[in-house]
């Protein structure tokens, strides 16, 4: 009896062993409380649904894939990825939709609205603003020609937003890299992730407005960003006057402005990055530059590398189990 009694004991033990080892196998791709098939019983046809809508939307104006990736981003980077951007301002709420990273710069959140109606009706309740914005990026960089990858959901609804945390969280196109590299630390991602994610500027705009003191005061001292290819600058010049026409549109990658390829790498490496915060990931970090050096040469790497990074990304402090809600409108919470 004390040998099967034993034996027993064992069995269990390797077998709460090997659970263990499969849940923290399973918190290194989702977080351990989010994965794909979240919504295979409660709402089976909740992918194809985004799927459609925004399908439809980059079809349109293919430029609404770069606005749609941003979207997800901008919303993981201030308090998690909780839908927390799409939220408008009412009661004691001030939408992240005013900070300086989002002002009249931040779009799509009318495909985003359409997706939840259409998601509302097939499956009331049950499929979260967080989730649609995590599907809406890897539809988006899919149709854009990028990598595809499985979404881990199961995210829930903020029930506020933080103004502050948008204004601060996230990295902006004059960031020192020790600023930028600080904020990806602080959220979990590392240099790999930086620059992996950075990538996403091989598609969509930016204004004139972000990158101005390039092409003319780069350091204060009235000069321009030596590091900015000089042909390059003197077009941007041409529409990015010293002041005014603060809100012009320039292709963040020139060379294929609306396919997700590596391209954007290949600019950064002839001087050709646009903002400052892509050009200093080749001039002022011995890692990062050789990072941009092997996407630059290397498609496959960095499709493989943005599509674990946006998995890491989108597990970033999520709402799950009772925490949070889901709305039933993005833009407002439900009480």
């Amino acid at each position: 009896m004390a040998l099967i009694s034993m034996k027993f004991t064992m069995v269990a033990l390797m077998a709460t062993v090997a659970l263990t080892t499969l849940c923290n196998a399973g918190k290194v791709y989702t977080g351990g409380y989010l994965y794909p098939q979240f919504y295979d019983h409660s709402c089976p046809k909740a992918s194809e649904i985004v799927n459609s809508i925004v399908t439809k939307a980059v079809t349109k104006e293919p430029r609404m894939a770069a606005s749609l990736l941003r979207l997800h981003f901008h919303d993981c980077f201030v308090k998690g990825c909780d839908a927390s951007v799409l939220l408008d301002s009412s009661g004691t709420i001030i939408s992240e939709k005013r900070s300086n990273p989002n002002r009249n710069s931040a779009r799509g959140f009318e495909v985003i609205d359409e997706i939840k109606s259409a998601l509302e009706k097939k499956c009331p309740d049950t499929v979260s603003c967080a989730d649609i914005l995590a599907l809406a990026a890897r539809d988006s960089t899919v149709l854009a020609g990028g990598p595809s990858w499985e979404v881990p959901l199961g995210r829930r609804d903020s029930l506020g937003a933080s103004i502050s945390g948008s204004n601060h969280n996230i990295p902006a196109p004059n960031d020192t890299l020790p600023t930028i590299i600080t904020k990806f630390k602080l959220k979990g991602l590392d240099l790999v992730d930086l620059v992996a994610l950075s990538g996403s500027h091989t598609i969509g705009q930016s204004r004139c407005t972000s990158f101005r003191q390039r092409l003319y005061n780069q350091t204060g001292n009235g000069l321009p960003d030596f590091t900015l290819n000089q042909f390059y600058a003197n077009e941007l010049r041409q529409r990015c006057p010293r002041s005014g026409g603060d809100q012009n549109l320039f292709p963040l990658d020139l060379v294929s402005p609306t396919k997700f390829d590596n391209h954007y790498y290949i600019n950064i490496v002839a001087g050709k990055g646009l903002l400052s915060s892509d050009e200093i990931l080749l001039t002022k970090n011995s890692v990062t530059m050789e990072l941009v050096k092997q996407y630059a040469v290397n498609n496959g790497l960095f499709f493989d590398h943005f599509a674990k990074s946006m998995v890491k990304m989108g597990n970033i402090a999520p709402l799950t189990g009772s925490k949070g809600e889901i709305r039933k409108i993005c833009r407002r919470v439900n009480h």
